[in-house]
């Protein structure tokens, strides 16, 4: 980063189940963020049609009702509707990360795409590895997907959820010199009072300890349950029970941990916005870069497979490539 630029965070209910709609949604969410300024907007983990909340309510069975529209309401990386989000993009002069559920052929993976302000489409990723139930509906991305892109904003990089608890996928943003992270997630709403691992308590402070550890700022966008998502998705007692009302909790932090914006309640839709300055990385940095003064690669390293993984390869092709080289090997 080399000035101060304002970045925004949404906190709003999806448009369930409704492909069209929801990039209405996003493309209005876009339009408002740059009307007030903004020149980076971040989006809530699976905005596009929204997260599959049936998967924690009932058995994988009952859930397979939900299965054929959302993989019908699911966008592809290069269709009409991404397209559409770009031109919003390029029309407004905003840089746009956008959480969805990307359709591949036949299978589906927890999406971000990184949109610059003139339109590119300069990244897709796909969550690494999808967590717990989240499994039933959605395949896993490789290590093509840990990315961070180089912008006229700073070093943007990204990951969903609780891919902010696996350390190593952390280290491997950091070790690019991210600068701006976008922490995207769907919402603390489920079981509360009886899983404090879901809990905006203890998800909140993961994207908190984020900015500490890498000195970045923490773009955390949040989706949030509302009475349209009762109606989809809870169609007894218990489902009501389990997944209450609320569970918005964007938040804005800065490198060494503040608070930048003010949050909203978590039942209320909206966008936080906050200014970056650059200056306060390089005063985090100069106290604890865990990739630079503050590591110690005598004692650990990373290793890292950054390949995509193709399903298939040609024969003819694997003829013409060097065998890989055998990371354990002695040599005699």
């Amino acid at each position: 980063m080399d000035r101060t630029i304002t970045a925004a965070a949404v906190q709003a209910e999806p448009a369930w189940l409704d492909l069209d709609a929801a990039v209405d949604k996003t493309i209005s969410l876009i339009r408002e963020a740059a009307g007030n300024g903004a020149d980076l907007v971040a989006f809530p983990e699976t905005f596009l049609p929204g997260y599959p909340w049936w998967i924690w309510l009932d058995s994988p069975a009952d859930g397979m009702r939900f299965v054929p529209q959302y993989a019908q309401n699911s966008m592809t990386s290069d269709g009409p509707e991404m397209a559409r989000i770009r031109a919003a993009a390029r029309d407004a002069g905003i840089y746009v990360v956008v959480g969805y559920s990307a359709k591949v052929a036949g299978s589906l993976y927890m999406a971000q795409a990184f949109i610059d302000a003139d339109g590119e489409l300069q990244g897709v990723r796909h969550k690494l590895k999808p967590t717990h139930v989240e499994r039933t509906v959605f395949g896993e991305g490789d290590g093509s997907d840990l990315q961070v892109h180089q912008t006229e904003l700073g070093r943007i990089g990204g990951l969903n959820c609780w891919e902010h608890f696996q350390p190593l996928s952390k280290y491997a943003l950091f070790a690019e010199n991210e600068e701006i992270h976008v922490g995207a997630w769907p919402s603390f709403s489920i079981y509360e009072g009886a899983a404090q691992a879901l809990s905006p308590e203890v998800n909140t402070a993961a994207s908190r300890v984020y900015a500490v550890e890498g000195q970045a700022f923490v773009l955390a966008p949040c989706a949030l349950v509302g009475q349209a998502a009762m109606d989809t998705f809870c169609d007894t007692e218990t489902k009501k029970h389990l997944l209450k009302l609320g569970g918005g909790h964007a938040r804005i932090f800065g490198p060494e941990g503040s608070e930048l914006a003010t949050p909203l309640a978590p039942d209320q839709e909206g966008i936080l916005y906050a200014t970056l300055d650059p200056a306060m990385i390089a005063i985090a940095k100069s106290a604890a870069d865990p990739v630079g003064h503050y590591s110690r690669p005598d004692v650990f390293r990373l290793l890292i497979n950054r390949n995509h993984t193709p399903k298939t390869v040609d024969v003819a092709t694997l003829a013409d490539v060097e065998p890989a080289a055998d990371l354990y090997a002695v040599e005699d």
